[in-house]
């Protein structure tokens, strides 16, 4: 993404504006080199009336501090059992990283501090297995944390929780974004981690609806990544809580934090709940989107050249498919009923998004639509798609003899000479 595309940027302020975003980082990415760019992108979230909350983790330097001491950690990520050296390493690995984060927000004018927002208890015994210090959140104090966001402070959590008898408790960071993100009903979490995205059998996964997430845990855990695995079951469960986004992304990527928030595609894994997509009706001031949209595959001449004018006439044909209200997709559904047939038109979906079942999605959006309206056939014109049609949408070959009158003599006009493709719809 280019930074410099204010406009890219500029359509998302209204929707981001006052609202919280938590950014969880992971301990080895504070130590990064890349870490004091992350921390200009949270001065410009800053800037745009964004509240933000930082989460840290602390596993790579409880490692480190483990092995500069001769300790064997009893756990690294607030997971498993803790025992009470390993607390030692904890507590002394968390206070590091919270004063490095607290530094360098002061180098870039940002007001921050560190807080005693989540109280804790023990995890307890779980299967036989006593998790001595490890802890559970039990309670996010949201009003403490409100007052510092309304102050324009952002609030710096570590990975220890306190009970109400001052005890301390190691805690898993990715559980404690969550658990502050549904408490400040944030509108996303942001994991930034050491690996490009959220992989699965050694792919990155570029985004996915929560309930397909649920489904790859329940039926193919072993298939994560163990050191994704917190992030995988975490995002799920924020996403099944209130959060609509989860996104997780490389920390060590220079821009990505920005590049994730301010563009469609992003550069990471979105995990999202079930509103973020939809189709629906264009309306006027979606032309321009329309055109834009297109406007390379015109010039490809995979589509046919549309006018405004053309497009304004036949308005109510066009359907557009969103992503975070963002267009990458349209189609058209030109209805000839005297004949029983409709043509599927202006089949177009991003670059960005290909390969996602959109392309899809859309026919069978217009199939359907087809089907409410009373007719018996589709028709596409294609010069450069139509083994897509064929192969994955079930068209058929046909002639322009299929065609009715009046895009029969549109067709001999055109000189296109697009293949023309049909197929029947059942009920």
């Amino acid at each position: 993404m280019k930074l410099t595309d204010l406009r890219g940027i500029l359509q998302y302020i209204p929707r981001f504006r006052d609202k919280v975003f938590v950014v969880s980082i992971d301990g080895a990415i504070v130590t990064d080199e890349n870490f004091a760019n992350i921390l200009l992108d949270v001065a410009v979230l800053r800037s745009l009336n964004i509240r933000v909350v930082l989460v840290h983790g602390a596993s790579a330097q409880i490692q480190l501090l483990a092995e500069q001491q001769n300790v064997i950690p009893s756990d690294l990520d607030g997971s498993g059992t803790t025992d009470a050296a390993t607390l030692q390493l904890a507590l002394t690995a968390s206070n590091r990283l919270t004063h490095e984060i607290l530094e360098g927000l002061a180098t870039n004018d940002l007001r921050a501090a560190n807080t005693n927002a989540i109280t804790a208890y023990p995890l307890g015994i779980l299967q036989g297995v006593d998790h001595l210090f490890t802890g559970k959140v039990e309670r996010v104090d949201v009003e403490l944390l409100q007052i510092l966001l309304d102050k324009g402070v952002i609030p710096v959590i570590s990975p220890i929780g306190f009970d109400g008898d001052g005890r301390s408790y190691r805690l898993n960071s990715d559980s404690v974004a969550v658990a502050v993100a549904e408490a400040l009903k944030a509108a996303k979490i942001l994991f930034l981690t050491t690996e490009d995205g959220l992989v699965f059998r050694g792919k990155v996964i570029r985004q996915m609806i929560v309930g397909d997430l649920d489904a790859l845990l329940a039926a193919h855990k072993g298939d994560f990544p163990v050191h994704l695995l917190s992030k995988a079951i975490h995002a799920a469960a924020a996403c099944r809580n209130g959060v609509p986004r989860v996104h997780i992304l490389n920390g060590c990527v220079d821009e990505g934090l920005l590049a994730e928030v301010f563009s469609n595609e992003g550069i990471g894994t979105l995990v999202y709940a079930n509103e973020y997509q939809q189709i629906r009706r264009a309306l006027k001031k979606d032309v321009r989107s329309i055109l834009r949209l297109t406007k390379d595959s015109v010039a490809s001449e995979e589509l046919m050249k549309r006018t405004r004018a053309g497009i304004e006439k036949q308005l109510n044909d066009y359907y557009l498919f969103e992503i975070d209200k963002n267009t990458v997709g349209c189609v058209a559904l030109h209805s000839y009923p005297e004949y029983g047939k409709g043509e599927l038109a202006c089949l177009y979906v991003s670059p960005s998004h290909e390969n996602q079942g959109i392309g899809r999605k859309l026919i069978q959006f217009i199939e359907n639509k087809a089907r409410e309206l009373g007719l018996q056939e589709l028709i596409v014109l294609s010069t450069q798609a139509f083994t897509y049609f064929q192969s994955k949408a079930g068209f058929v070959e046909g002639s322009s003899e299929d065609l009715p009158p009046a895009r029969r003599e549109k067709y001999e006009q055109s000189g296109r000479k697009s293949k023309i493709l049909l197929k029947r719809l059942t009920k």
